[in-house]
């Protein structure tokens, strides 16, 4: 009688006095189990092997053990995307004429009809007329301008670049009949004495009038720093009754922060919003293209809106500055002055000078505290480039670590503080051009809602690494410091964002990054700080110029007798890139294998080849899991006991590690649509071609006595989620049937079917083990 005619025929899941049942196959069953069991550390032609040596007894561990997790695929998702947007962008520089070059072509920086530098003295009649014709109404503009006529004093607080000053320059033209005079920043407003009768008078408060000063002693000892309190409302109401005397009216600008804080609760400060980008563009391009033919207005607002313009901008919405700048380029470019490709260059700058204009001097005035306003900010600026989209309150506590690096590297005898209630949670991420979002933070077990912040733009990350990487050599060595901190953090959201960050930067200058960055962490004896040093490798090698020389890195690492820098060359090569190909990182881990076989201390023996099988695991998750699957095949068939240790651990670790674990830093969009599926249930839908050589592969390593009872333990976890999801059910029977092609091999998945059923702690679903059962029946007929 065939095996498949010992098959019952449609039982009823709940008898369970079954003849062939799963409950009475597991005693007929237990016999057999018994010698696989003994003979399960014991390799052909050796001796018994100490069980403290046997790679299977941790087979599928997650190689940073207690130290913490490799984390989700979503984690990683969110920081390879942060930095693919102008990674390779073009080389550009900026010269202090306002233009900047690409190579050999220069290319006028401003837009047509730019605005004079804020000076002391009238506005000339000229440039209001100008202004009055873009000019864009700022929201709440009539509240505004009715305040200023009723007070004689109105505080602008807004953004840098947001069109303050335009709004201050228009609302001073309406109520002063075009009588406005700019007063000088540097003036203080207690000290504003010569009012002009009728006019209107502009005055930006500079940053500096918030900082510190160190007031004098009689005694001539030293005496702690002071914060100034910069304008008050008393001197503002001091200031607004020189104003009614002469029968005049002042604006002053202020920038976001602390002090605009404080005067917008009070009498005269009121918050200036910039106008809808689109709106000051078309206001822009009309005024620019008023004799140019019909429908080129038209024509230009379609080009601004075409997927290029927008990439290259890289920029969620435009400041009104901005706005006016492109509109320049889109002009020329309408009258033939400027090629789409020239058009395309202007408008890949605007990420780059908005990441100039941010660092530019961010350390005046070079001695603490009066520079740690600014310090923070910029540390703050940095810390959001890392962690584009992570939950707020990391990046803005990585943001503080980082300012204090930058603090103690600028004046190391100052002691460095943090302020407990300075800009509030809702403020400080428009300072760095970002915006506060509802978000989800992947831990691989769940995803959790948290409070993200993210830049106004894809490619302002990349860009403000760039100028800070390249830009100011002396912020490298904190930079450093902060990053390898943060990769010996064991929170996957923070050291898989600083990981890849650091190879960025690797990327643009190896032989820096290698000795400040990669060779300090790979050395070292943190299981995290190596695991980011392979990553940050990896990523590196993502640059073509730069990959052979990881890949040589990797060779002297896989041949040192330090065993961290093995282990680090080890898991580099999971991510399939650092060697140049999956081919290579396969070969390289196979030799691995070989000498941790030859290797007489067993413990080392055993922790390298559990680190190489969840690189090859990782590759197996991979874009070429076909490649993996063949040296998989030729691995199980080699004589030599390393190879073949290497591929039965990378099977377990297919049947017990979920897909989210084993992310890489190539997209797997369909893998990772099944993230919280075991690996070899997530290739058996994707890859569906694949069924039958893993079958085989799980076959002879169910079979082999050494990882047989490892193996059965990982399958049985794989069949308990298939159990409970039709999708997956189905895939995994039609696997069943390919695996059950002997009598012994469905004898021993009946007995792992009837065992799971009959587990007095999580019993495996009767209906599915009842579907699962009748696929190994098929296997006979297969």
């Amino acid at each position: 009688m065939s095996d498949q005619d010992e098959t019952p025929d449609a039982p009823d899941p709940q008898d369970a006095a079954e003849d062939r049942s799963p409950e009475k196959n597991a005693a007929d069953q237990k016999k057999a189990d018994r010698p696989e069991k003994g003979a399960d550390r014991r390799a052909p032609g050796d001796g018994q092997e100490p069980p403290e040596s046997n790679p299977f007894d941790q087979a599928g561990r997650n190689p940073l053990g207690a130290s913490g997790g490799t984390g989700g695929s979503g984690t990683a998702h969110a920081a390879l995307q942060t930095f693919a947007a102008g990674k390779t962008g073009r080389a550009i520089g900026f010269g202090a004429d306002g233009q900047y070059y690409e190579g050999n072509t220069f290319i006028n920086q401003l837009g047509v009809g730019g605005g004079h530098a804020m000076v002391q003295g009238p506005v000339p009649a000229e440039e209001l007329t100008r202004l009055a014709g873009v000019y864009c109404e700022a929201p709440g503009y009539e509240e505004m301008e009715q305040r200023l006529r009723e007070r004689g004093l109105l505080v602008l607080c807004g953004e840098h670049n947001s069109g303050r000053t335009a709004t201050g320059l228009s609302l001073l033209a309406g109520v002063a009949d075009d009588k406005v005079t700019r007063l000088d920043p540097g003036v203080k407003v207690h000290e504003i004495e010569e009012i002009r009768p009728g006019h209107g008078h502009l005055l930006k408060i500079e940053s500096e009038d918030t900082g510190w000063q160190e007031p004098e002693r009689a005694d001539g000892r030293s005496r702690p720093r002071v914060r100034r309190a910069g304008p008050t409302e008393l001197h503002l109401d001091g200031l607004r009754s020189k104003l009614v005397k002469a029968g005049a009216f002042a604006v002053l600008l202020v920038e976001n922060g602390e002090l605009a804080d404080r005067l917008l609760r009070g009498r005269y400060g009121v918050a200036c919003p910039a106008p809808p980008w689109e709106t000051v563009l078309r206001q822009h391009l009309r005024v620019l293209l008023a004799d140019a033919p019909d429908g080129a207005l038209d024509e230009a607002l379609a080009l601004a809106a075409g997927d290029d313009v927008i990439e290259t901008l890289g920029l969620d919405e435009l400041r009104p500055g901005e706005s006016a700048r492109l509109a320049g380029h889109l002009a020329r470019r309408q009258s033939g002055e400027l090629t789409h490709r020239r058009l395309l260059a202007a408008c890949s700058t605007f990420v780059d000078a908005q990441a100039r204009d941010w660092f530019a001097g961010a350390d005046r005035p070079g001695i603490l505290p009066e520079a740690l306003p600014t310090l923070s900010a910029a540390a703050f600026r940095i810390a959001v480039a890392v962690f584009n989209g992570s939950p707020y309150s990391l990046t803005a506590e990585a943001g503080e670590q980082l300012a204090w690096e930058l603090a103690v590297t600028l004046d190391p005898e100052t002691p460095v503080g943090r302020r407990l209630f300075g800009t509030h949670a809702e403020a400080r991420p428009v300072a760095a051009r970002a915006v506060l979002q509802d978000g989800e933070l992947d831990l691989g077990d769940a995803q959790v809602p948290v409070q993200a912040v993210r830049f106004q733009g894809e490619a302002l990350a990349t860009a403000v690494l760039r100028e800070v990487w390249h830009g100011y050599h002396n912020v490298r060595g904190p930079l450093v410091r902060w990053l390898r901190a943060l990769c010996d953090d064991p929170r996957p959201v923070l050291w898989v964002r600083a990981s890849i960050a650091a190879g960025v930067l690797c990327s643009w200058d190896l032989p820096y990054g290698s000795g400040e960055l990669l060779v300090p962490m790979a050395a070292s004896d943190s299981p995290v700080q190596r695991m980011s040093a392979a990553t940050a490798l990896a990523e590196a090698a993502r640059e073509p110029s730069v990959q052979p020389a990881v890949a040589a890195l990797l060779k002297e690492w896989a041949k040192s007798s330090h065993e961290e820098l093995l282990t680090t060359a080890v898991l580099a090569h999971g991510y399939g890139m650092a060697a140049g190909s999956v081919a290579a990182s396969l070969d390289a881990l196979a030799k691995v294998a070989v000498r941790a076989h030859d290797d007489t201390d067993a413990a080392h023996d055993t922790d390298v080849l559990s680190n190489a099988s969840f690189s090859v695991t990782r590759l197996l998750a991979g874009p070429e899991p076909e490649a993996v699957v063949h040296r998989l095949d030729a691995w199980l068939r080699d004589t030599r006991r390393g190879p073949a240790d290497l591929a039965l651990l990378t099977v377990i670790g297919a049947l017990r590690i979920r897909t989210t674990f084993l992310w890489g830093l190539q997209d797997m969009p369909e893998l990772q649509a099944r993230g919280k599926r075991m690996l070899l249930s997530a290739l058996l839908e994707t890859e569906p071609g694949l069924t039958g050589r893993l079958a085989s592969l799980v076959r002879r390593t169910l079979a082999t006595p050494r990882a047989g009872a490892a193996a059965q333990d990982s399958l049985a976890l794989l069949l308990r989620q298939a159990a409970g999801d039709a999708q997956q059910l189905e895939a995994v029977c039609a696997f069943l049937v390919r695996l059950a092609e002997g009598r012994r091999d469905r004898d021993r998945l009946r007995h792992l079917l009837a065992r799971l059923v009959k587990d007095p702690d999580e019993p495996l679903d009767k209906t599915a083990a009842r579907t699962m059962w009748d696929a190994v029946g098929e296997g006979a007929a297969a």
